[in-house]
């Protein structure tokens, strides 16, 4: 299997950090946060690990290098300036993960999950893992129901983590999908997954599981402070 991280945001909550550094090369617990994803991905097996960039995206290889020291292989990709989202980063990433179900994983989150409780492949296109909803995120995004079925239902939301096993056919139709929003008709295109999946969710596709572990979307420095904290003790 074969794994993407999303490492390209521009880290604008995140300044002055991100200033020089890019979000997920901020350091948690004496590590890149992006180097906690790593690890744990070549424990799983993982070989190869596409890396979509933008912002100081030659820092990346200049902390990283070429992922030797994993036992990975890192296939770097720069987006450009300006990020292609979630769904953008991932359809311009899948030359280099094949046709394959891939992992992805969101290179500004932190968590105890073990990649290695996903399933070998999803039973449709997409396996999510949920998490409680944090404090900044009360609402939640997907319902999770019994039997792993995840859809839009309002109730009993969950948040969806940034981990997520997908079948590279997510993308099939994309374009009628996502229509005239802002960013489709650029090349490359840029646009966000939650549509996808959706869409996906409507026509029974879309499974997932519930992580009750510890996780933390390092989106503030404050946040990074307390991971940081908790880390280290």
């Amino acid at each position: 299997m074969k794994a993407l991280v999303l490492a390209a945001g521009l880290g604008e909550r995140m300044r002055p950090l991100t200033n020089t550094t890019p979000k997920p090369l901020l350091e948690a617990g004496g590590k890149p946060l992006i180097a906690w994803h790593l690890e744990r991905l070549a424990a799983i097996g993982v070989r190869d690990v596409v890396v979509n960039t933008s912002w100081l995206a030659p820092r990346f290889p200049e902390v990283l290098g070429d992922g030797e020291r994993w036992g990975l292989k890192l296939h770097f990709v720069y987006e450009g300036p300006t990020p292609l989202e979630t769904g953008g980063g991932m359809l311009n990433a899948l030359p280099l993960l094949g046709d394959a179900p891939f992992l992805a994983v969101n290179g500004d989150v932190w968590t105890d999950f073990d990649f290695a409780r996903l399933p070998k492949e999803p039973r449709g296109v997409a396996h999510l893992v949920l998490v409680d909803n944090p404090p900044q995120h009360p609402a939640g995004d997907f319902a999770l129901h019994a039997g792993g079925r995840v859809d839009d239902a309002t109730e009993g939301r969950l948040t969806f983590s940034g981990i997520g096993l997908y079948r590279p056919t997510l993308f099939d139709g994309w374009r009628e999908i996502i229509g005239n929003a802002l960013g489709a008709d650029e090349t490359p295109p840029r646009f966000r997954t939650p549509p996808l999946l959706r869409a996906a969710m409507a026509r029974g596709e879309v499974d997932g599981m519930h992580h009750a572990g510890r996780w933390t979307d390092v989106g503030t420095p404050q946040r990074l402070a307390e991971l940081d904290a908790a880390l280290r003790a």
